[in-house]
This record gives structure tokens, C-alpha cells and sequence, in this order.
């Protein structure tokens, strides 16, 4: 068999093999999530947030929506370094996100069932 038989045999495997991904995963919502970040962000992003009093102030003071919140919560960047994932009960996050050409810092305790925010502040405060 000649090598343009065998592309030519390779490539229509190749394509019905797409046509059959495509066809099963069309409008699911499939993801791959290895990296660590991707992970907590996903994590945290899929429970019911809340926030303490402290973050309730911070978030009327800042004027934001919980549009604005739930974006900050899939995208942000999670410092592992200032991160506590091993507290007990919930592990504690620190993550940082750039909304409106500003650096947000927000701490979250990140529980079975339950994602609550205990504070946030403009990466310039201290």
C-alpha cells in the first residue's frame, strides 16, 4: 500500500472520529481542568457564595454586582502562597483578579458545600 493510500485512509478516520466527538459532545458542557488554579477557581465558582458582614460592607462600598463577583470568582488568580487549603474545617484562598484596570484581592473559606467571602479590598490597601 502506497503512503498516500494510507494518509488517505488515515485522514478519513481522523475526520469521522471528529464528526463523532462533535456530534456527542454538541452543547454539553464538557471541561478539562488540570491546573491547580483552574481547579479551586471551578470549586468555588459551583457552590453558593456568601459573604460576612466585613465583605457585605467592602462589596456596597465597591459597587459590585454579583455578576461582577461570580466573574472574579472563575477568573481570578489563586496565590497558593498566602492560600491556606489544609485549615480545618474549610480551606482558606486568597485570590486576586483585575476588574476595571484595578487589582482585587478577596480571601474566601472554601467549605463542603458552601464558598463564603470574608474579605475583599483593592490590591493598593493595606
Amino acid at each position: 500500500m502506497k503512503f498516500i493510500q494510507r494518509l488517505g485512509y488515515y485522514l478519513t478516520g481522523f475526520a469521522i472520529g471528529l464528526v463523532m466527538l462533535i456530534f456527542f459532545l454538541n452543547g454539553k458542557r464538557a471541561s478539562c481542568s488540570y491546573l491547580p488554579n483552574a481547579r479551586v477557581t471551578k470549586n468555588i465558582s459551583e457552590k453558593k457564595i456568601t459573604f460576612d458582614e466585613n465583605a457585605k460592607r467592602k462589596v456596597s462600598v465597591l459597587k459590585f454586582d454579583t455578576t461582577q463577583i461570580n466573574k472574579m470568582m472563575l477568573h481570578g488568580d489563586v496565590d497558593f502562597g498566602a492560600s491556606d487549603q489544609r485549615h480545618k474545617p474549610c480551606g482558606i484562598y486568597n485570590i486576586t483578579c483585575e476588574l476595571q484596570d484595578k487589582t482585587i484581592e478577596f480571601t474566601v473559606k472554601n467549605c463542603d458545600s458552601l464558598a463564603t467571602v470574608t474579605n475583599m479590598k483593592y490590591a493598593e490597601e493595606n
